[in-house]
């Protein structure tokens, strides 16, 4: 979902708040489906998360927020400044209040600084779970913000009416934004996604906030901060990146919350489902027996990876020797990964990291010469030859992976596979990008 390159857009809606009131269960029942974590206990929330949603033809993307408060503690100025920057940017906004609380000060300032902008604003009157309940909504009305809507975010209740509301005033036609939904599904179907994934504050979300241009999530010094997958869509030198931000990966044994076990199963999902990885790794503790499991899970899925040694300017020489000979060591299978040696915070080196992802996605997206392919495995077949069958041709039958087709007159050992693969890789500059290879038998 693109933020600095907007076109082709979606209106906005942003849905903000006090803490705890239910803006992620009020987003999950929008888009039909668990997006956003939800736990019963303030501050889960800490990102702006956008979500593309439908209702009755008209595509929107709905933007989750951190609560805002006025508590004064950084971590919380850090959340209230991005739920503020969403309803300032969004062409509608919603605001969610508990009507089991009533209106609260921090409700109050909020509506007054809602009332001051521009969007539109609907109040809606969160867990009016009944008729019962519904006369407690009109004590919204003090707000200034119109006639709320009562709705049970959890249970459904008044959410058709809420968004048959919110879709009147979203601005253009239904069918501009119907193609703009076409449109940004299609750019988000060729944009290849870059995964940031590492322990908890090893610096992710620093190294996110530099590569994007853009203070998109939350820093802060405790582990933890980012509790969602955040995706930014970017216009780069190397052309368009999706970049995920993920939560901090602890071992399960670990994760004795409902918020962290989500957390850990939204990670690992966007590193399935990503085409590259930024593997981030905090020098100054070394290669840890977690980061190891990490770069293993990245491996299985096939994903090319970046390797990035954080605040590299904190070692002496000393250290720094021991990281690097702890790299060849315990990520030894990600031997043809770039190592850069740098630092989110201060800057350095991050200019290394989107030229290294270019080369990746170059690798990933490259189809080769079918003549020159074969003159390739004929080489290594003259300089080593098989064990079992013969390849006699060829052909490559799809990218994103590089796959290839081998047809031979025999069964080939996995070991003189990986030798032919080596030797395509090289030949080809493919660097860490994952190859296949499939054989096919044919008399000959």
């Amino acid at each position: 979902m693109s933020e600095s390159a907007p076109s082709p857009s979606l209106p906005v809606v942003a849905i903000v708040g006090r803490p705890n009131v239910g803006k992620s269960t009020l987003l999950n029942r929008i888009v039909g489906r668990r997006e956003a974590i939800v736990e019963e206990r303030p501050g889960v929330t800490r990102d702006r998360k956008a979500v593309e949603a439908e209702w009755c033809g008209r595509s929107f993307l709905v933007v989750d927020t951190g609560g805002w408060t006025s508590s004064g503690d950084p971590l919380d100025v850090s959340v209230s400044r991005q739920a503020k920057r969403a309803w300032t940017e969004a062409d509608v906004v919603v605001l969610v209040v508990d009507v089991t609380v009533g209106v609260t000060p921090e409700d109050a300032e909020v509506a007054t600084m809602l009332r001051a902008g521009t969007a539109p604003v609907l109040v809606v009157a969160n867990k009016v779970d009944g008729p019962n309940r519904e006369p407690d909504m009109w004590e919204l009305v003090k707000l200034g913000l119109g006639d709320p809507w009562p709705v049970s975010a959890l249970h459904g209740r008044g959410s058709g009416d809420l968004l048959d509301a919110v879709v009147d005033l979203l601005p253009g036609s239904g069918d501009e934004a119907e193609a703009h939904g076409d449109g940004l599904a299609a750019a988000v179907a060729k944009v290849p996604a870059v995964a940031i994934v590492g322990r908890p504050n090893v610096g992710k979300s620093t190294l996110f906030n530099r590569l994007i241009g853009d203070e998109r999530s939350v820093v802060h010094d405790l582990p933890g901060t980012t509790r969602d997958t955040i995706d930014t869509e970017v216009d780069t030198p190397e052309g368009r990146i999706r970049f995920v931000d993920t939560a901090g990966m602890r071992r399960r044994s670990r994760i004795d919350r409902g918020t962290e076990y989500y957390s850990l199963v939204r990670a690992l999902q966007a590193v399935d489902a990503a085409d590259l990885a930024v593997l981030v790794i905090d020098a100054s503790e070394g290669i840890t027996h977690q980061d190891q499991r990490l770069a293993e899970r990245i491996d299985a899925a096939g994903c090319p990876t970046v390797i990035l040694l954080n605040k590299w300017e904190t070692l002496d020489a000393e250290a720094r020797a021991q990281v690097q000979i702890d790299v060849a060591d315990r990520l030894h299978f990600l031997s043809t990964s770039p190592v850069i040696k740098g630092s989110a915070l201060t800057g350095k080196s991050v200019h290394k990291v989107l030229p290294a992802l270019g080369q990746a996605v170059d690798a990933y997206r490259r189809r080769v010469p079918t003549g020159e392919l074969n003159q390739v495995i004929q080489a290594a077949q003259s300089s080593h030859a098989s064990p079992g069958g013969r390849v006699l041709y060829a052909t490559q039958g799809a990218v994103e992976p590089p796959t290839f087709t081998l047809f031979a007159n025999r069964d080939i050992p996995p070991t003189y596979l990986r030798y032919l693969e080596r030797a395509v890789r090289e030949h080809f500059e493919l660097g860490n990008t994952p190859i296949k290879l499939r054989v096919r038998r044919r008399s000959g």
